[in-house]
């Protein structure tokens, strides 16, 4: 809002502004990891006012494990991407950086809403900004690309309202109760025959998000033509809005469902897996092999999520973290050099090491996680998706290893084309290598790459709880972890001391 009343002349001061704002943003998001409690499995930080009270809408928000390791990755981008764009955008700055604050805006409140519709509005209101930031500030086939993926998104939502509207109804037609508490929703046990229509709503809605094949194809144009800041936040953040709408709603609302169409989605996921490898191994533009690389990686967080096992939907969410961290940095990399030269063709480029250092070192450390090398975060994410889609269907586990070895190749060749080798083009001998500014917005994500890579439990903790809740609506049978650490078995041991197993059915 302070910018609106800041002249449009005063651009270093709009700038500074913007700057601060995230940086507080971030700062104030902290204490939620801090002060999370890993063990308690109800929701935490929650506030509640009445919002609309005739239509039983509440200003209702909250967290668990999940949601808070992505406000903090959502706050940590913004605050990388409003750095970025400091001498990259020179036009319309102050535009720019409104549009830039209102989809920071956006993601953080959709991450911590637990009323449905204010849940959509933020959904929403992440749709505008993300338009005109690639329509105005884009690359040559912005416009076609902005409205792309303006129309494939919003259909998406229209469709997935309708499924929230269902939802809605049918919990008045059992309770007499107007609400869109998600904490509600979770508690029905919905017909199979309308959860099955639900489900295809909410499909849709968060499939072209993720974006599943056969929804992606805004994705590589949106990608290409966004600015800098936009493909980063694109990357590290809007695509995770559509997995955590699966994790958050459609598991836990309609479980019948998601048993029924996992075949089906999981087909789609390990095609995606492999396709989006395949067509990023083809590519000569730098920044549209990453963008096919992410659909070949979310294709692989879905398939996590889908084995519907403790292990594969942890190794789901923390390589929507890794992703995050990794993609977002190569975009970053990608505009580091294309604002010194102002193309993307990876022919363009050979033995930029000689000449950038320090860059190629990032690029090597980003490559290296993106693969999934050991030490690095990339590997925690990966290993528990194998071992949970392993349990679960073999066959997957093979297509999913299929993918980590085509995305090593490509990622390969990428940094062997453009770091190794001698410096052919002479337009490259003068390319500076990092500035300080520009270094900066590097150090806090390889600092999470190894700390996650080397030492994953303070984030696994933080999801226990979380999962759990899902999995105890996927699977009855389930127990809890946290149950588990205090059953006291000794109470069941028989007069010869043998310890009978308590067994636990849960409830749904």
């Amino acid at each position: 809002m302070i910018l609106l009343f800041v002249s449009k002349q005063a651009e270093d001061l709009i700038r500074w502004i913007a700057n601060i704002t995230v940086g507080l943003g971030f700062v104030v998001s902290l204490p939620l990891w801090f002060s999370y409690d890993s063990k308690n499995p109800d929701w935490q930080f929650v506030e509640r006012l009445p919002w609309i009270p005739s239509i039983g809408a509440e200003y209702f928000v909250g967290v668990d494990g999940f949601s808070v390791l992505l406000i903090l990755l959502a706050t940590l981008m913004g605050v990388i991407a409003v750095l970025s764009s400091w001498t990259a955008i020179q036009k319309r700055v102050k535009e720019y950086y409104v549009f830039l604050l209102m989809l920071q805006t956006g993601m953080i409140g959709a991450f911590v809403s637990l009323d449905f519709l204010l849940f959509f509005l933020f959904w929403e209101v992440m749709l505008v900004p993300m338009y005109f930031l690639i329509g105005i500030w884009g690359g040559d086939n912005r416009l076609y690309s902005a409205i792309k993926f303006f129309l494939f998104t919003l259909t998406g939502s229209v469709i997935m309202l309708l499924g929230i509207l269902a939802v809605y109804f049918y919990h008045y037609s059992v309770t007499g109760v107007y609400t869109f508490d998600v904490t509600q929703f979770h508690q029905l046990n919905i017909p199979f025959d309308l959860q099955w229509w639900i489900f295809l709503a909410f499909f849709m809605g968060f499939a072209v998000k993720v974006p599943l094949f056969p929804f992606h194809t805004w994705l590589p144009d949106a990608h290409t033509d966004a600015p800098t800041a936009g493909s980063v936040i694109l990357a590290a953040v809007l695509l995770k809005m559509g997995t955590y709408g699966f994790i958050r709603f459609s598991l836990p609302i309609l479980p019948e469902a998601t048993h029924a169409f996992v075949p089906a989605i999981a087909f789609l996921s390990i095609i995606g897996i492999v396709y989006g490898a395949l067509v990023a191994m083809a590519q000569r533009d730098w920044k549209r092999l990453v963008a096919y690389s992410s659909v070949s990686h979310m294709g692989m967080v879905m398939l996590g999520m889908l084995a519907l096992n403790p292990v594969g939907l942890t190794g789901s969410i923390v390589q929507q973290l890794n992703h995050g961290i990794s993609t977002g940095a190569l975009f970053l990399l990608v505009g580091v050099v294309y604002e010194r030269r102002h193309t993307r063709l990876i022919s363009e480029y050979g033995g930029l090491s000689k000449v950038m250092p320090i860059y190629a070192a990032i690029f090597l450390v980003m490559t290296m996680s993106s693969i999934g090398l050991p030490t690095l975060n990339g590997f925690i994410g990966e290993f528990l998706i194998l071992q949970g889609v392993f349990t679960y269907d073999k066959t997957w586990a093979f297509f999913a290893a299929s993918g980590i070895v085509l995305g090593a190749a490509y990622m390969l060749w990428l940094y062997q084309r453009t770091m190794f080798g001698d410096v052919t083009n002479p337009k490259n001998e003068t390319l500076s290598d990092l500035g300080i500014r520009e270094f900066a917005t590097f150090v806090p994500l390889l600092i999470l790459a190894v700390w996650i890579g080397l030492y994953p439990k303070p984030f696994l903790d933080r999801l226990e709880t979380s999962v759990d809740r899902v999995m105890l609506r996927v699977n009855p049978e389930y127990t809890p972890r946290y149950a588990r650490e205090t059953t006291p078995l000794l109470e069941n041991a028989d007069a010869d001391g043998v310890i009978e197993l308590p067994v636990r059915t849960g409830t749904r």
